[in-house]
């Protein structure tokens, strides 16, 4: 077969770290290419150069055997290039018909007047989604659609542009079961019809329904090509994560105490985030939560904590019924939460150190509602020490600190609070290796005064070195628990992706 993108040596530096390194490979024509690896491995910062959204730093590309080289998205388009992106980019507001030709509506003119041809906009959109065997009429409201309906149209709009090649990055995250069967079907037209796709995807057991081929990234390189046809689940795995992947983790005495559960979840639902999630955390136990991008995992976490309302269930911490939780009275009981999102979420960046070490805090440190810094000043200054936070003065803005550091004073300002449970979403996300395992360090020695923990991260390894039991999520639904100390990588990564 005919190669429709050819690859040579193409790298993206960013600083100290190689995004992409010396990526080299051909892409077939008319055949839909999976691509997997884990978080930070490179995929999709080879969509994004294919894309133009980045520039490389070095290498080369070809498009149908003529070099390409894309200064913006703009550049891609032209060259038909076409990107689908994880977050829709819809109006909800507009129409089929205006949302798939927004900016480039067809005109007609009369005595020097233009204006939008809404009877060409209109048929060009009924012969485009016809053409697709789509059931959707061109006036159709986006915000009435389903969200499978919406993802369609976004491709649909990306049809419209006439690609050579389809870009898709994690187009099931948000769909349900039958919305990613329309969805494939859809996929499996545009093939035959000599569509050449990109397919980005965390969903492992959705590989040998859609792709042709699967290519592997480790740490910015290109491990390996297969046909799907010819390989295994386990081979994939062991291409993703090499000579680690089925090591078991040293064992760790864990200070969970089997007999107090601190923390009951029953039945707790709300569709369609999560349904009938029902688990226990004990005293002292670091609880994992593991599953791929939209299993449900945070919104489980932000429900408990009272962040996002809950269609039924139950909730009870240390004994108690919790009837309508809210962050506030979370807080006062005993419940600490480091979201995933620290710069947006955990932290004020433009606020001091002391400021962001004390928010949690507040009401046990100004319970008349006057706030000093001098009721403040010793748990930040207990929080620094304990947690080893480097910095010049407390005064200084948190945006100054290392993201590792950054972390620690999300941490720190929870544990002001004594927490008796800690949520833990994503900690470990954009640091070192060495703040990782300051990190880790301070999870178990809270655990050993008596802290109960639940952690979620999308770095499957991380859960099997943090976590004394693991539970698995997968599609709002959790299926089952593991020992890590009994599980492989392989192990886990399969048990996320295709159950147990």
């Amino acid at each position: 077969m005919s190669a429709i993108v050819e690859t040579q040596g193409l790298t993206k530096v960013y600083g100290n770290v190689v995004a992409l390194d010396k990526f080299t490979h051909r892409f077939e024509k008319s055949r839909i290419h999976a691509l997997m690896g884990k978080n930070g491995s490179g995929k999709s910062t080879l969509v994004n150069v294919l894309a133009g959204v980045v520039q490389p730093t070095s290498g080369q590309m070809s498009l149908n055997g003529k070099d390409m080289h894309f200064s913006s998205p703009a550049d891609a388009l032209n060259a038909n290039v076409v990107t689908v992106h994880q977050e829709l980019s819809l109006v909800p507001e507009l129409s089929v018909a205006e949302n798939i030709y927004l900016g480039r509506m067809p005109k007609s003119h009369f005595l020097g007047i233009s204006k939008i041809d809404w009877t060409s906009a209109r048929t060009k959109t009924k012969i485009l989604l016809e053409d697709m065997k789509l059931e959707i009429g061109p006036d159709a409201i986006i915000s009435s659609l389903s969200v499978g309906q919406q993802q369609t149209v976004e491709i649909a709009k990306a049809m419209s542009f006439n690609p050579s090649l389809l870009l898709l990055d994690e187009p099931t995250s948000a769909l349900a079961s039958k919305e990613v069967e329309m969805l494939f079907r859809l996929l499996r037209r545009l093939r035959k019809q000599g569509t050449t796709m990109m397919y980005i995807s965390h969903r492992m057991s959705e590989l040998a329904e859609i792709a042709d081929t699967v290519t592997v990234l480790r740490d910015g390189k290109h491990i390996g090509t297969v046909e799907m046809a010819e390989t295994t689940n386990s081979d994939i795995v062991d291409m993703m994560f090499g000579n680690v992947a089925h090591n078991r983790p040293a064992e760790r005495v864990s200070q969970a105490d089997p007999n107090n559960a601190i923390l009951k979840v029953q039945g707790l639902s709300r569709k369609p985030a999560y349904e009938d999630v029902s688990f226990e955390l004990f005293k002292g136990e670091v609880l994992g939560i593991a599953g791929m991008l939209g299993a449900g995992r945070t919104e489980v976490l932000r429900s408990i904590f009272g962040a996002d309302p809950f269609d039924s269930g139950e909730i009870i911490v240390d004994g108690q019924k919790i009837k309508d939780p809210d962050p506030q009275y979370m807080t006062e009981i005993g419940l600490g939460y480091t979201p995933e999102n620290r710069k947006e979420v955990g932290l004020v960046q433009a606020h001091s150190i002391h400021n962001n070490l004390s928010m949690a805090s507040l009401r046990q440190n100004a319970p008349l509602g006057i706030i000093t810094k001098a009721a403040e000043r010793p748990g930040v200054i207990k929080q620094v020490d304990n947690l080893h936070i480097k910095i010049d003065s407390a005064e200084d803005p948190v945006s100054s600190l290392s993201g590792g550091n950054q972390q620690k004073v999300v941490f720190g300002n929870w544990m002001n609070t004594n927490p008796k449970i800690m949520f833990f979403d994503e900690p470990s996300r954009g640091v070192d290796v060495q703040a990782k395992q300051q990190i880790f360090k301070i999870i178990w020695d809270q655990a050993e005064k008596g802290l109960s923990s639940i952690f979620v991260s999308t770095e499957l390894e991380e859960m099997l070195e943090v976590c004394d039991r693991i539970l698995i999520m997968r599609e709002g639904r959790m299926i089952g628990e593991l020992d890590p100390s009994q599980t492989t990588l392989t192990e886990l990564y399969t048990a996320c992706m295709e159950g147990l």
